[in-house]
């Protein structure tokens, strides 16, 4: 894979559905000061995201933050990291896809629960064809989305009001803290290319390369699609803000092309991370924190076939008895926080003495910090890790047996 390739699905990781729907509830909690809570968490997403790409670089794994994990504190703590990833794909996945279903419904007339099923399709058949096709499928699309999205700041950004962006924080501090925790969905992923770091041709920059493209992208588009959807839609903005900012500057072609935006944004993060969480599994039926028959494929150029049939039998009860979004969109975010925190602190551990440790030591207390904007969502992380060290503890006497 190459870092282009690995570019277009980091940026489709991190730059999800969540945007379809993210500033109008940002909003809603703190008001025009939900800019800063955008902003804050851009500066957690900096060390972070530089950290999993010194770790992937300098370990590279099928594995990704699991793997970290259980080279810096063993393979129990391996085991549960992984499950927290491994548990949020098929509830991340699935709420993303009805988010796009919903727009698509909205602006095509497509029917939404029949679109979030093709958009699952879709990225189960493009991993199955090899990273390599999923890669060149996903560079086109990403760079049709940032187009698009680009095209929606650049246009409505010349009918802001400053008016609008007054009062600036209503409900003070605790506004912007609820802000964040809704925000939490569209800045995890950066642990998602973690488990692509072995696939990348070039193992020891691709993977960095890839994270300083992506982070100068997300930081540019965030910032600008937060800001003006304020500026020019107000606090009390539209469910769907996004359709506004293209109706005020595209005119009648807003719609269609509301409908072609959440296609993106929806494959392009369901496609990542069932890549991520396919190699994901493999490693952790090698490392014995899942049944050994999922290991085939794992390797990397492979296409880890059983892994990907056991992701898309968990998501089928999702996609039929789908429950309100809100509440799968908080859950994946505490599941997929709970990693990037283990993440950060294990390469604490890992990385050495220098620039990259530093970079982790901030990461890692930003992230700890982070958690507790997720409240009670934490017991699914909590449940995840109970599970994660009994399956393991049995994965454990059955590698022992084997002698390894």
């Amino acid at each position: 894979m190459t870092a282009g390739q690995g570019t277009a699905l980091l940026v489709g990781a991190v730059l999800g559905p969540g945007m379809l729907v993210l500033p109008h509830l940002a909003a809603a909690a703190a008001g025009p000061a939900s800019v800063l809570a955008w902003a804050g968490l851009l500066a957690l997403s900096v060390p972070v995201a530089l950290t999993f790409a010194a770790l992937g670089a300098r370990y590279p794994d099928g594995g990704g933050v699991a793997s970290f994990v259980g080279l810096a504190f063993g393979r129990r703590a391996s085991a549960v990291a992984g499950w927290w990833f491994f548990g949020a794909v098929p509830i991340g996945t699935v709420a993303g896809a009805f988010v796009g279903g919903e727009y698509v419904e909205a602006c095509l007339g497509v029917d939404g629960t029949l679109a979030a099923w093709l958009i699952m399709i879709a990225a189960f058949a493009a991993n199955a064809a090899g990273l390599r096709t999923s890669g060149r499928l996903q560079i086109g699309f990403v760079v049709l989305l940032v187009v698009l999205l680009a095209a929606a700041v650049i246009s409505a950004a010349p009918h802001a009001d400053p008016a609008n962006f007054t009062p600036f924080a209503p409900y003070g501090f605790a506004g912007v803290a609820g802000a964040a925790g809704v925000l939490m969905f569209a800045f995890v992923g950066w642990e998602a290319a973690s488990h692509l770091s072995a696939e990348f041709a070039d193992r020891t920059n691709g993977l960095v390369r890839a994270t300083m493209v992506t982070l100068v992208v997300i930081a540019v588009l965030y910032l600008g699609v937060s800001v003006t959807s304020v500026g020019v839609l107000g606090a009390d903005m539209t469910g769907v803000p996004l359709t506004v900012m293209l109706e005020i500057g595209l005119g009648g072609a807003a719609r269609p092309v509301t409908g072609v935006v959440a296609v993106l944004l929806t494959f392009g993060a369901v496609n990542t991370y069932i890549a991520g969480a396919a190699r994901l599994g493999a490693a952790l039926a090698r490392d014995g924190a899942l049944p050994g028959w999922f290991e085939a494929g794992g390797a990397p150029g492979r296409v880890p076939y059983r892994s990907l049939g056991l992701l898309a039998v968990l998501c089928l009860p999702v996609l039929v008895w789908a429950v309100d979004l809100d509440l799968l969109m908080r859950a994946t975010s505490a599941c997929l926080a709970a990693v990037t925190a283990a993440g950060v602190v294990a390469a604490v551990r890992m990385l050495p003495a220098g620039r990259h440790r530093n970079t982790a030591v901030v990461g890692a207390v930003m992230s700890v910090a982070s958690l507790a904007f997720c409240g009670v969502y934490l017991v699914l992380p909590a449940v995840l890790a109970l599970v994660a060290t009994a399956v393991q503890a049995a994965g454990a006497r059955r590698l022992l047996k084997k002698g390894i």
